[in-house]
């Protein structure tokens, strides 16, 4: 299914989250609407090992609440408001469960699933996670991220003819996966930051029969620069955008 996506891929970063709060239904229904290749969302387990879709571990960014995720229940997280910091005619938007957007998304997109275990890295997320996907028979619908070198090895072996795509830190920080050091760990697809981006790194991408998927690309000249570079996709949080600006319109409205 990746494959088959057109190039560069546009993964609607978050959702479309320049029009709505990240990682909501709200703005993962939009981004589809707007005609996005795929969107991005990140997932994490939260007190009753529920996978909850949201970046953050601290909940005070985006529900004002300065409590962790993994504190509180899924019923918990279901009382706190996702929308209102983003606009008040958002007030009312929840923090979705990974179930959820199975239900609501699964098979009419193109899903990467960032794995958020970095400080919890033998948890039991990707498990649960791989449990879903086989629940809802995404296997073909999806592609996983990390930083978690470990999350990425464990997600492999339950679902071993799934996408992974590595995620390099910017930077010194992400050196390693960038480098030959990166190697070591079995990818598809490597996703470095935008900064990072050169002709030598996509050329030796590909030179290994690795992807290229950059993050997170907002401005329109940088999106037609990674087009001219050949990278294989990009993650904006505007993917509407992102599609005026290569010209290529609104293809499922």
């Amino acid at each position: 299914m990746l494959s088959s996506l057109p190039r560069p891929v546009i993964f609607a970063h978050r959702g479309s989250s320049a029009h709505a709060p990240e990682n909501t239904l709200a703005s993962f229904n939009l981004a589809i609407q707007q005609g996005a290749d795929a969107i991005e969302l990140d997932t994490m387990l939260c007190a009753d090992n529920q996978p909850v879709v949201i970046h953050d571990e601290k909940l005070d960014r985006i529900t004002g609440i300065s409590k962790f995720v993994k504190q509180l229940t899924l019923e918990e997280l279901k009382t706190l408001d996702a929308g209102k910091y983003f606009k008040p005619s958002f007030e009312g938007e929840r923090i979705p469960s990974l179930k959820e957007v199975f239900e609501v998304c699964g098979k009419k997109i193109f899903i990467n699933i960032e794995l958020k275990n970095l400080s919890t890295p033998t948890d039991n997320l990707p498990q649960i996670v791989a449990a879903l996907v086989h629940q809802f028979e995404l296997e073909n619908f999806i592609m996983f991220s990390s930083f978690n070198p470990l999350a990425l090895i464990r997600i492999q072996k339950l679902l071993p003819n799934t996408p992974v795509g590595l995620l390099a830190d910017s930077g010194l920080n992400g050196y390693w996966a960038r480098s030959w050091i990166g190697r070591f760990i079995k990818y598809n697809a490597l996703h470095p930051w935008l900064g990072d981006v050169s002709v030598k790194l996509v050329e030796e991408a590909h030179r290994r029969g690795k992807r290229i998927h950059v993050y997170t690309v907002n401005n329109p000249l940088d999106m037609s620069r990674m087009a001219s570079l050949d990278v294989d996709g990009f993650f904006s949080d505007d993917p509407l955008l992102a599609l005026q600006t290569l010209n290529r319109g609104n293809n499922k409205s």
